[in-house]
């Protein structure tokens, strides 16, 4: 195994793949350097001396800016360099030219998707419940327990193992599913509705909207209070904006409306059930990989995932978008310091300047709470080798390919049918991954180099690691190891056997680790403040 390696020949970085010791020789094609400092794994050494103010790059591009002098073979650390990132300019005198990879070997597969009356495809398919307001949050879950206990979509694991240490006599018998076409009941819970601004809560309907519209539900069950500031007629209106033709059977429950909380909640359940009853069956076939629009999201990342996880996912982005598919590279403030490479891939002048707008109006945002967006890197990311935000965002920056971008979303907006969308959310995990839901995606890859437990509700998250260890050590979180990438094993080799099991998630033949693990999360940016 190679123990360094340079990414880009320009690079004035190296990346060491094992601890490296002071005094210890490592070679790169025909340079040598003398370690000058120790060098832990995945973090970088300099390849020649920095003076103060020179610049550091990494993946070709600038990363850094020295603010001591850094010796040749020395570790680049939070103390030696910070932040920085090239200029962008809207006036690239050269087109971007896209180099489509050869698809050819699955031009005629499918995945087993389910499509809707609209002819729009599903990778699952749930009875969805939530609400307009935090008030309701504890109905919510109390309904969707009760339904997911008596249709048998219940996982007893924990409620046997009390049992049992209670010394409960006799085990549960498994429940019969009497709706085998269902996959379940989810639901969610939220934070805002009320008590903020009212731009938050308006936002929210947006969001709601979009997962109630979400060709992955099947019917929704809506709770509402009935004095918040989201109310139903709100949220009605956010649902015809999103879809005008939406025709799914949804049901509405305002508490202030009963007189007694007991008998809305049995109503509430036997109008859910009765429903589910009436939903047509969905049965899944055989259809073009072109229906799939894949999201791809990184997090709890370490100084890997841009050499392995993030590329292999890059990788597999690109061939779906050669067949005709779509993706959605979400995290704007892990797009920072990557801003050039992203400007010059926008296929009209107008996406660039939606693109630039909305980083401009994030930092912004981030400045009147004294911070910025290039203070990204967690305490996890900068101890695991992702000194700077730029070094974090080239990095980030690889999951989304080399496609060219099609669309820019705001939050809340739902992506392009084909090709790359960029959909701006935080970089927090449960936040991004619920915007790229909302934006349209009906399949989300996640990479991770330290762990995360993030899933989703109603949209498989396969999660797959930038590093053998972290695949071992969390079997039952991670989907897919991409640490063989660092041993040496090609890259188009590791992507394929991601595309393989993504298509098997899609197609409900493998359940993805984060719903064997009920981990069903989601979370709304509320982009103002509370009141």
């Amino acid at each position: 195994m190679q123990n360094i390696l340079k990414i880009d020949s320009t690079d004035t970085l190296i990346v060491a793949l094992k601890d490296l010791k002071k005094g210890e020789k490592v070679s790169w094609d025909d340079e040598e350097y003398v370690l000058k400092t120790d060098v832990k794994a995945k973090h970088k050494f300099a390849t020649r001396e920095i003076p103060v103010g020179g610049v550091v790059s990494l993946y070709g591009v600038p990363v850094g800016k020295a603010i001591k002098a850094i010796a040749q073979g020395a570790a680049v650390t939070v103390d030696n360099i910070k932040h920085f990132a090239a200029p962008v300019s809207l006036d690239d005198s050269e087109s971007y030219q896209w180099d489509v990879p050869d698809v050819s070997e699955w031009k005629d597969a499918t995945f087993k998707g389910i499509i809707r009356g609209d002819g729009r495809v599903g990778t699952a398919n749930y009875w969805l419940v939530f609400p307009l307001v935090f008030c309701e949050n504890r109905n919510v879950q109390k309904v969707t327990d009760a339904l997911n206990e008596a249709l048998g979509y219940a996982d007893n694991g924990l409620k046997d193992f009390a049992h049992q240490l209670a010394a409960s006599s006799g085990e549960r018998q498994a429940s019969v599913r009497p709706f085998p076409h269902l996959d379940g009941v989810r639901c969610f819970t939220v934070t805002s509705g009320c008590g903020g601004a009212t731009s938050d809560s308006m936002t929210m309907c947006d969001v709601l909207a979009a997962y109630a519209d979400h060709p992955n539900v099947a019917g929704v069950t809506v709770f509402a209070l009935g004095c918040e500031k989201a109310r139903i007629v709100d949220f009605r209106a956010a649902l015809k904006k999103r879809n005008p033709d939406f025709n799914k059977e949804i049901i509405y429950f305002r508490q202030q409306d009963w007189d007694s909380e007991e008998k809305m909640m049995r109503d509430a359940l036997k109008a859910t059930y009765g429903a589910i009853q009436k939903t047509p069956v969905a049965e899944r076939v055989d259809v073009p990989l072109s229906h799939l629009k894949l999201g791809v999201k990184c997090g709890a990342s370490d100084g890997f995932s841009g050499i392995s996880a993030n590329p292999a996912m890059g990788l597999v982005s690109d061939w779906l978008v050669a067949l005709g598919g779509a993706s959605g590279l979400a995290e704007f403030p892990e797009l920072c310091g990557a801003e050039g490479d992203i400007v010059k891939r926008c296929m009209a002048r107008e996406l660039k300047e939606k693109f630039l707008s909305l980083m401009k109006h994030y930092e912004h945002v981030a400045n009147f709470f004294d911070t910025s967006i290039s203070d990204n890197p967690s305490p996890g990311n900068i101890a695991d080798g992702l000194i700077t935000d730029a070094i974090k965002s080239a990095g980030a920056a690889k999951k989304g390919g080399r496609a060219p971008v099609s669309a820019v979303c705001d939050y809340a907006e739902p992506m392009a049918e084909s090709g790359l969308s960029l959909v701006c959310t935080p970089g927090n995990d449960v936040l991004a991954v619920t915007g790229l839901v909302a934006a349209g995606c009906n399949a989300v890859i996640f990479s991770t180099g330290l762990g995360t437990p993030t899933g989703n509700p109603i949209v498989p998250v396969l999660k797959i690691s930038t590093n053998s260890a972290i695949a071992k050590r969390l079997a039952d979180m991670i989907d897919y190891d991409c640490g063989p990438i660092i041993d040496g094993t090609p890259l188009p080799i590791i992507s394929r056997g991601l595309f393989k099991i993504l298509i098997e998630a899609a197609s409900g033949s493998y359940k993805v680790k984060a719903d064997r693990l009920e981990q069903s999360d989601f979370m709304l940016w509320k982009r103002s403040l509370d009141l």
